[in-house]
């Protein structure tokens, strides 16, 4: 008869890879690796160690190549996203820049709360082969790197400075990556020695553990509190963010909503909550908005918030709602239901809403304020058929948005992030099922995009492999970041990325003349040091690296391409150029409280602080 060794002697590396691939998650009663795997770039830094225990882990833990490690955390990021945070992906990088270029990845998961496992190389700890390649000196410090950038943006930070500091590091890295209330990225530095140190760890650290996703249930007197101020609201609004569906909570929401007859506004981050069909769903609120959500947000004298960080595209920098209306914050973080004097229900959205609409008993608003309501929805719906039909005019965002839309099928993800296209698909699409739309803008971070649809077709592809992903990208940000096509195209991963080209930034130059100012260095023709102005032929760029590409002229061409791209098991790339300056979703917007100049030469810019201003009174200071 034998029996396992209490101990096994195991590297440090060897010991977080053993770790991880004995770590599961209970999805509503199926079992599967909390961790789903990695993206990597080796260096120095990682390959020796962490290489040699991922290799072995290969078939449990699959590492996916990168092509940058900016993107890779990007991917990451969208992975745990589809994955609703119940998954993760973990990324890997060397020593120096490798690292370094993950912090914008980093800040990305931090700002949308999004669990994100960095696995870093690091200077050696015992210095004895100082100053190594890529190694940063601060004279005075030495204990200091470019891995303590990190520490601003990660939930948790720890540099293992002993093979021991595992069986304490890695267990809190999880829990923090899957709190509710405090998940984001966590970050493990990996000095290069260390990683290669051994110790004699204790076999039950690496027995399988299965992990559950906490719901933290609400204080009664703060569900009570929120009820007696629901209970008298004449103007009740729903503010519907996307910890709704973090918490897995969208068939509560509209429940609720339905029972107590309280319009629904959906925030960035909370878009796919509701069906576009759905009566009470009264459209996106805030400065990328509608017209209806924005009306009665205006109106609304109690505004419960589920799962919304209420960040200034969502509140119109705090003007959207009246100096009177109240508002009762549901969220699982405290910070965030504390927000602007709100009345906090700290918990799960889930469990939140039921202790609510318990307390609310048979309460229903009014029903000519549920009119009115609907009244708004069905004119913005009229204005987005209008505003993305294809018609006798420029080509735009809203147009491409309006014939996908038509023809993609319910399930289908749609992904988005920085520039026009945040804007224009919040405010156009209609969305066709529940928990498909990304639109990057916690961040708001240029080259999220095709990044962003690569890690959601892999998680999309373990659940829903029938359905595509969609990426929406403008011309800056592809130029910016798109060798992930490549990365798509080498792991069979199929994306549909259309390439919406107007020549430069010209959202940004759209807000720089909005400013009183010059068209300057946005886009491409308006750059005084540009010596010839050319077209990129995004088609042959794409197609270098393994896409089907074809250049589509105009909207009106657009539906035949993006059929043939569903009907391809290859990744596709589809271009259309649009106009700058026409074309943009212009009804719908909150005032956005923007840097301005006081002092100016320019009439144009001295008028256009003065338009600004003149909305300020609007802004909430409290209640």
């Amino acid at each position: 008869m034998t029996t396992e060794s209490p101990t096994v002697r195991l590297t440090t590396a060897q010991a977080i890879i053993r770790y991880l691939s004995n770590q599961y998650i209970d999805i509503d009663g199926r079992e599967a690796l909390v961790c789903g795997g990695g993206f990597g770039i080796f260096g120095h830094g990682n390959v020796p160690c962490l290489g040699e225990a991922l290799h072995k882990a290969r078939d449990v833990l699959p590492l996916y190549r990168g092509q940058n490690e900016q993107s890779m955390g990007f991917a990451a990021a969208a992975y745990a996203k589809q994955y609703l945070r119940q998954r993760f992906m973990f990324c890997t990088a060397s020593a120096g820049p490798g690292t370094a270029n993950l912090l914008t990845a980093a800040a990305l998961a931090h700002a949308n709360r999004l669990p994100l496992l960095l696995l870093c190389g690091d200077a050696f700890l015992t210095r004895l082969p100082d100053p190594v390649l890529q190694q940063l000196e601060h004279y005075g410090n030495p204990t200091l790197g470019v891995n303590d950038a990190f520490k601003a943006v990660s939930r948790f930070w720890d540099r293992i400075t002993h093979p021991a500091q595992v069986l304490q590091s890695l267990p809190a890295a999880l829990a923090t990556m899957l709190d509710p209330a405090d998940c984001g990225p966590a970050f493990i530095g990996l000095p290069q020695d260390v990683q290669g140190w051994s110790f004699e760890y204790p076999s039950s650290f690496f027995e399988k553990r299965v992990h559950r996703i906490r719901r933290a249930q609400p204080d009664m007197r703060e569900v009570e509190d929120a009820a007696r101020l629901l209970g008298a609201a004449e103007r009740p609004m729903i503010i519907a963010g996307g910890g709704i569906q973090y918490s897995r909570a969208v068939r509560e929401l509209t429940d609720f909503a339905v029972k107590h007859g309280i319009p629904v506004v959906e925030t960035i981050a909370g878009r796919a909550n509701m069906l576009a069909t759905h009566p009470l769903n009264i459209g996106p609120i805030g400065v990328t908005g509608s017209d209806s959500a924005n009306a009665i947000a205006a109106k609304a004298d109690v505004i419960v918030a589920v799962g919304t960080r209420l960040q200034d595209f969502t509140t119109g920098s705090w003007t959207a709602f009246s100096h009177e209306a109240h508002i009762v914050s549901v969220n699982a973080a405290r910070h965030d239901a504390g927000k602007h004097f709100a009345l906090p229900v700290v918990g799960d959205a889930r469990l939140s809403l039921a202790a609510l609409t318990a307390a609310l008993g048979d309460y229903r608003a009014p029903r000519d304020w549920i009119e009115e309501a609907g009244s708004e929805r069905e004119t913005w719906a009229d204005y987005v058929a209008r505003n993305t039909a294809v018609g006798n005019r420029p080509a735009s965002y809203a147009q491409a948005i309006g014939v996908v839309n038509a023809l993609c099928d319910p399930r289908d993800r749609v992904v988005a992030a920085a520039g026009g296209l945040p804007a224009e698909v919040t405010a156009n699409w209609r969305t066709l099922d529940t928990g498909t739309v990304d639109v990057e803008f916690g961040f708001s971070c240029m080259g999220y995009e095709i990044a962003g649809g690569w890690g959601a077709r892999i998680a999309q592809s373990e659940t829903e492999p029938d359905r595509d992903t969609i990426v929406f990208v403008g011309d800056g940000s592809y130029l910016l970041m798109n060798s992930d096509i490549y990365s798509a195209c080498l792991t069979g991963k199929k994306l549909i990325v259309l390439v919406l080209d107007n020549g430069g930034f010209a959202v940004i130059d759209k807000l720089q003349r909005s400013t009183g100012n010059e068209s300057f260095n946005n886009l491409i023709a308006d750059c005084p040091t540009v010596a010839t102005p050319f077209a990129v032929d995004f088609v042959a760029h794409a197609a270098s690296m393994g896409a089907v590409a074809e250049m589509v002229h105009g909207p009106g061409d657009l539906g035949e391409a993006f059929l043939r791209a569903k009907a391809r098991t290859e990744t596709s790339v589809i271009v259309m150029k649009v106009d700058p300056h026409d074309g943009w979703t212009t009804a719908g917007h909150a005032w956005w409280e923007i840097g301005s100049s006081e002092v100016s030469e320019s009439e144009e810019v001295l008028h256009a602080r003065a338009r600004l201003e003149a909305s300020r009174p609007r802004q909430r200071r409290g209640v």
